[in-house]
């Protein structure tokens, strides 16, 4: 993916991860380490965390980072999650906090918006630029799939 980069405050990734795995969505535990693993993985500085598990299965959270946020909310009945990260300035890797944590939560589907936030073009004139992954994991699986290890038996 290439990225064009702007005078901007921050990056917004809305993540919307389907075919996730219930046993992992539904955990309180399991969400939060997720999260607070997909922080540090990009870079960055925890500072609070704060989940709760919410009737019938679901688990919301957030994990405040320096640099912004990153939270969930989660339906593992549906076998859904969403994901919000957001961060500002150039000193994280916010895409790498999305992919893991799309690849832990076992989601087979993902639609990635990417909303680039805070351009002032002057006069108080905002505008955001938007780029989208579409299904990110079944093209990352597929291609996984394509280059299979030879398994060479010993005679």
């Amino acid at each position: 993916m290439t990225k064009e980069f702007h005078s901007t405050i921050g990056h917004h990734y809305i993540v919307e991860a389907s075919g996730c795995d219930p046993k992992i969505i539904g955990s309180v535990e399991k969400v939060q380490q997720i999260l607070v693993k997909a922080a540090e993985i990009a870079g960055a500085q925890v500072w609070s965390i704060s989940f709760s598990k919410f009737p019938p299965n679901g688990v919301s959270g957030v994990v405040v980072i320096s640099e912004s946020h990153i939270s969930t909310h989660t339906w593992p009945e549906m076998r859904y999650g969403a994901l919000d990260i957001y961060t500002c300035g150039n000193n994280i890797d916010p895409e790498k906090a999305v992919i893991y944590a799309v690849e832990a939560f076992g989601a087979t589907t993902s639609h990635i918006t990417e909303i680039t936030r805070g351009i002032d073009e002057g006069d108080a004139i905002f505008y955001h630029s938007f780029v989208t992954w579409e299904e990110y994991l079944k093209k990352e699986k597929k291609e996984k799939e394509e280059v299979k290890p030879e398994i060479k038996s010993q005679s």
